[in-house]
């Protein structure tokens, strides 16, 4: 499987697949905020020094006060990709069912530790059946949701059992009503939060479990001492205690949903999902639509599991626009 089928963002990669497509490269593949937090200035000594518990608990709780979750119900990581792959090691259902599609690391992590998976397009409707249910909430790559009162019923019932609802909230700052952030903490219920996206700091790896105390606890006896860089601790806490700046970010990001919407349809182009960060685009050969655009130095989101759609972020400014309007005409 080729790089950009794993999780795009691969430009290097792109590059070298197509020498002659047009500079700059606009990569549209990886549905991340393309106006990043502005960070400012990082004091020296985040570089210079080891991560203190001071700046630790400033993070954890200006994400916690940004979410308005309980402080003690979170443990910070170095982005929610490698939470998903350390949670099978914390936690051992003997069957799990997992949104389809989704994210599809969630599916690969727990087939890695010989749990049963079960893809399936309603996994809460077997909830009954299973130890334990992954959904993505918004959900990577359609967009679809599901109701907080719906889904802390599921971790209920589940912790009844003994099992675990997870929830990835990589998206949920998006639509922030959807978070079930503020019940972390509770029984049979997991929330992974990502920095990276709707932040626009990727590179920066910054994420966060919600979890019960015995979760949280192996959790930080795998993450170690240092789990998050000075940095990383330093711009977390700025922009999570900027309220302004998200409120502002999440019209922003409205907007240009809306124009890549608009340029969508003057294509004919049909959207079948997504959230204000992404589209899902309907097409019949995605290989195709995929290659046409990368001819044109324009980097789009195609999947394994089907050659009929495509994900497409956000153009940066204007001439990236117009670069896409360009590519997609006949």
């Amino acid at each position: 499987m080729t790089q950009d089928l794993l999780h795009g963002g691969a430009l290097d990669r792109m590059r070298a697949a197509f020498p002659n497509a047009p500079e700059p490269w606009i990569d549209l593949s990886t549905g991340i905020n393309p106006w990043a937090y502005p960070i400012g200035a990082i004091p020296n000594a985040s570089f210079r020094h080891l991560p203190t518990h001071d700046a630790y608990e400033a993070c954890r709780h200006a994400i916690a006060g940004s979410l308005q979750a309980p402080a003690e119900s979170f443990v910070l990581a170095p982005g929610s990709e490698l939470l998903i792959r350390l949670l099978p090691l914390l936690i051992s259902p003997k069957t799990i069912a997992i949104l389809s599609p989704t994210y599809g690391d969630h599916v690969a992590a727990w087939r890695r530790a010989d749990i049963e998976v079960i893809e399936t397009s309603d996994p809460l409707h077997i909830g009954g059946q299973v130890d334990a249910i992954v959904i993505c909430n918004p959900n990577n790559p359609d967009g679809r949701h599901f109701e907080p009162d719906v889904l802390l019923k599921t971790a209920g019932n589940l912790a009844d059992r003994g099992g675990w609802l997870i929830v990835d909230e990589a998206y949920a700052d998006l639509e922030p009503g959807l978070s079930l952030a503020p019940s972390g903490g509770a029984d049979g219920l997991i929330i992974l939060r990502s920095f990276g996206k709707f932040f626009g700091l990727a590179g920066l790896r910054l994420g966060a479990v919600l979890a019960p105390e015995p979760v949280r606890a192996a959790m930080r006896n795998l993450l170690g001492i240092w789990p998050v860089s000075g940095p990383a601790l330093h711009i977390g806490a700025q922009a999570c205690n900027d309220q302004a700046w998200q409120d502002g970010t999440r019209h922003k990001l409205a907007e240009a949903r809306w124009r890549l919407d608009t340029i969508l349809r003057s294509r004919d182009i049909k959207v079948v999902g997504g959230t204000d960060l992404f589209r899902l685009v309907e097409t019949d050969n995605a290989s195709a639509f995929w290659e046409k655009l990368a001819q044109a130095g324009i980097y789009v989101r195609r999947f394994a599991w089907t050659d009929r759609l495509v994900r497409i972020g956000l153009p940066e400014n204007a001439e990236s626009e117009d670069r896409l309007v360009a590519a997609l005409s006949p």
